[in-house]
């Protein structure tokens, strides 16, 4: 199922090279899915892009499907890959799964997630796959359970084979499976914690739970999904995805012969829940239509849409428009973000410090846990020596502005963070440049400058001794 050749250069459907029997493990499909027996491809992906990447520790898996109002897929994947180092990107493979079979809608997303993730495509980071159309069986005369309508029985067995279909393709990349959906947010630490959390483990367990909601945050062994996959094939028709996994450990455990309180016991030794919780709900219109949802985990606590950081004294000033009362001078300061309405060419932020300074290092993040699209674009990081330039910056090998600011970087997707060449000396300010017209709202979330600590100790002396000697 991986041997699909890669170009993302386009989004044509790929020609697969694949051998035409089922590994052993899922011979049985044909008997919970008989359809398929008529199309011998109808369980091999079209993959959209994708660079065959495997032996990763955590595969994360996102079903997405057409919605009547508002697709949330762009924004989820903002939030998951908020703050992700360069080894975590490296050692993790995020599978979009496109579950319809319209291919100018497959490849309508496909393009979004490609224009708004180019590094993440290239590097194999992202892979966007979608089913045949021969896989779906006929879900015209389903048998209506549980007292639900026709229609919520065809969505609900349709996701059931969505799931399936995805953790078939998932499993044999890496160590584990992490079941997500394409409306949540994450905590930016959520793949170390994960990782922690695994290790504390001293018995064995089938699913590790980082949110409380449906199937959200579900982690899986990927050895497992194989029985996992078959489980839900079996009952697709009959039964939600988050019942059949209790279902599934109630098979494995539960004794008829005892109490459902032994039953809950024996459940809780394969299925633990993590607190606080990694992931939130953050959609309110469902994939299934006219159904409004407003699921939201309590476990998750207060969202960190900033954080703050000792920075040097500085007056701050900027030409965006400010919204409400998320100011510069709260970011600066850590006591909360900065948001502006969308930037435009010629707009700028400003840190001018009260007296010049040797800056090491810089940070700048963009976006949030909440927001986390309101990012700075094509927007250059500047700054001012506090000794006129007479050579255009040519001595530090950077371009100079026509006032006489230095451009030493630049916002790659969202963040701009380097050292700073101390043969510049002193610098008087440090500004962020908007170079072209952006499209969204922006976040500043986050603002460090890093100077030495022994100056950074003497500033702070300064500062106070009109206190010291009042008192």
């Amino acid at each position: 199922m991986n041997m699909t050749k890669n170009h993302t250069g386009d989004l044509k459907w790929k020609e697969l090279n694949l051998p035409r029997k089922l590994p052993m493990t899922l011979t049985n499909i044909y008997y919970y899915l008989p359809h398929l027996r008529e199309y011998e491809d109808a369980i091999f992906p079209n993959v959209i892009f994708g660079q065959q990447r495997t032996g990763v520790s955590l595969v994360m898996g996102i079903p997405t499907v057409k919605r009547e109002k508002q697709n949330y897929l762009i924004d989820t994947l903002h939030s998951l890959l908020y703050q992700l180092s360069e080894e975590q990107k490296k050692d993790c493979i995020i599978i979009i799964f496109i579950a319809e079979v319209d291919t100018e809608y497959v490849k309508s997303v496909a393009e979004s997630v490609k224009t708004s993730f180019p590094r993440e495509v290239q590097s194999g980071v992202l892979e966007v796959i979608s089913p045949p159309a021969s896989y779906y069986p006929d879900l015209s005369n389903l048998k209506k359970t549980l007292g639900d309508s026709e229609d919520r029985v065809r969505w609900r067995t349709k996701q059931n084979l969505d799931y399936s279909f995805l953790m078939l393709y998932a499993q044999p990349k890496g160590t584990f499976y992490l079941q997500l959906e394409d409306d949540i947010i994450a905590k930016p630490d959520f793949i170390e914690s994960i990782k922690s959390f695994v290790a504390q483990q001293s018995q064995d367990w089938m699913v590790l739970e980082f949110s409380q909601l449906g199937f959200i945050g579900k982690l899986f062994k990927s050895e497992d999904l194989p029985l996992i996959v078959e489980f839900f094939l079996m009952f697709c028709k009959d039964k939600p995805i988050d019942w059949l996994i209790d279902h599934l450990l109630w098979v494995k455990v539960c004794n008829p012969e005892k109490d459902a309180t032994h039953c809950e016991k024996e459940k809780s030794k394969l299925r633990i829940r993590a607190k606080p919780s990694l992931f939130q709900h953050m959609g309110i219109y469902s994939s299934l239509a006219g159904k409004i949802q407003n699921l939201k985990d309590k476990d998750f606590g207060k969202k960190l849409l900033h954080k703050a950081h000792n920075n040097p004294p500085a007056k701050v000033d900027t030409s965006l428009r400010i919204y409400q009362q998320y100011t510069l001078e709260k970011v600066y300061k850590g006591q909360d973000c900065f948001w502006a309405l969308a930037p435009v060419a010629g707009d700028y932020i400003r840190f001018t410090f009260l007296n010049p300074l040797k800056v090491e290092k810089y940070l700048f993040r963009s976006g949030n846990m909440e927001h986390p699209g309101d990012q700075l674009f094509n927007t250059t990081v500047e700054v001012l020596p506090a000794d006129e330039l007479v050579d255009n910056g040519s001595k530090f090998n950077y371009p100079a502005t026509k006032d006489g600011y230095l451009k030493i970087g630049a916002f790659e997707n969202g963040s701009a963070e380097g050292s700073i060449n101390q043969s510049i000396g002193r610098i008087k300010a440090i500004r962020l440049s908007v170079i072209s017209d952006s499209p969204v709202w922006a976040i500043l979330s986050e603002v460090s400058m890093s100077i030495k600590a022994f100056l950074f100790f003497i500033i702070k002396c300064i500062l106070l001794l009109p206190i010291i000697y009042y008192w």
